[in-house]
């Protein structure tokens, strides 16, 4: 693709500017907070901006030296590279070009739940949300519990937790869905291989002035924990369970000591809960054209198979098959399949604006 030399001059036209507003040390407050956003924002689409310029330049200037007898073989030489680094460069501009998700730069909820297999699921829960801790440590991100449920025989009935770092959701949003594994389970004597799943969803967190929650409409109540957390899990109605009335959304806590706490985590579960849904209410042409690229995201649908007998992970939306199980799981051979997964969502979306 192209890009008209006109948009390359308002490009750089319009990040000199930004440029020189941030270094004039005049703004203030919320100013400076947009400026910053915008500033990170064009950055890296105006270095390669810059650079389809300079190279388009540099071959202008070249294509005259090819006269020059003396000049002639190097010129040859060098316009053969920058005729070959040209369009890499200016797919890379188109593609820093592409609209993006608004919620890309935002922290998530990181919701995991065992699905079909009993308790395998749930030690497969325990799997993936092990995974993901580790894929976050190595991103340079927080992951922090907001509550779950244990299995007695270990792993997760259900896990929701709080990833903080930066470009989160942009590098999570194509983890929702159900996560299938193939395995001979620790209980199976026979050696026969079962097959159970887990549902994974990511949720960009709002700010609370994303989602507007009206006191009234929430229905809230408080009783005993149960299960693993100390003995005052049965002395104190420290659990919250909070009703959305008019979407009927439900949230509980119970992991904190103080119900305070539980309600706090709570109603940031129901926050996010409540900002997917109006994502995708607002965004109902988008999410159509995304479903048709690397799939929806929805958790009915089954995007990733976990086989152990062959150590492989096949992603089904791409048809991607890496015979990396172990690396996948220890979070560090996820990254492959996280950029592969983006990769393609941006070809398709590019290929898509240029028909």
């Amino acid at each position: 693709m192209t890009i008209p030399a006109e948009r390359l001059d308002q490009i750089t036209h319009r990040f000199a500017e930004l440029e020189a507003r941030m270094a004039s040390g005049t703004l203030e407050g919320e100013a400076f907070v947009r400026a910053s956003r915008d500033y990170a924002e064009l950055e890296p689409v105006a270095k390669v901006a810059r650079e389809v310029r300079e190279i388009r330049h540099e071959i202008a200037e070249l294509a005259l030296l090819v006269e020059d007898p003396e000049m002639k073989a190097l010129a040859d030489e060098e316009l053969a590279r920058l005729r070959q680094r040209l369009p890499e460069a200016e797919r890379e501009l188109a593609i820093a070009m592409l609209p993006r998700d608004a919620a890309d730069s935002r922290p998530a909820m990181l919701e995991i739940r065992a699905g079909t297999g009993g308790d395998e699921a749930a030690l497969f829960a325990g799997d993936l949300y092990r995974m993901y801790e580790r894929f976050a440590a190595e991103q340079g991100w927080k992951v922090e519990p907001v509550s779950m449920n244990a299995s007695e025989v270990g792993g997760f009935k259900e896990i929701v937790a709080n990833v903080t770092g930066n470009g989160v959701f942009a590098k999570l949003k194509f983890e929702s869905g159900v996560h299938r594994v193939q395995r001979v389970p620790e209980t199976e004597s026979g050696g026969r291989i079962h097959t159970s799943a887990a549902t994974v969803a990511v949720l960009p967190e709002p700010d609370e002035v994303d989602v507007q929650i009206d006191p009234g409409d929430l229905k809230i109540d408080v009783y005993r924990a149960s299960g693993a957390g100390g003995q005052h899990v049965n002395t104190t109605d420290s659990a919250v369970r909070i009703t959305h009335l008019p979407t009927n959304t439900v949230v509980t806590c119970q992991d904190a000591r103080s119900q305070h706490k539980n309600r706090e985590k709570a109603m940031q579960v129901l926050r996010a809960r409540l900002y997917e849904a109006q994502r995708e209410a607002t965004q109902g042409a988008e999410a159509e054209a995304r479903k048709a690229m690397v799939g929806s995201g929805d958790r009915s649908e089954r995007i990733r198979t976990y086989n152990f007998p062959q150590g492989r992970v096949t992603d089904h939306r791409i048809g991607l098959t890496l015979h990396k199980l172990p690396e996948i799981l220890a979070g560090t051979g996820l990254t492959e399949l996280i950029d592969a997964l983006i990769a393609e969502d941006e070809a398709k979306r590019l290929a898509a604006m240029s028909e």
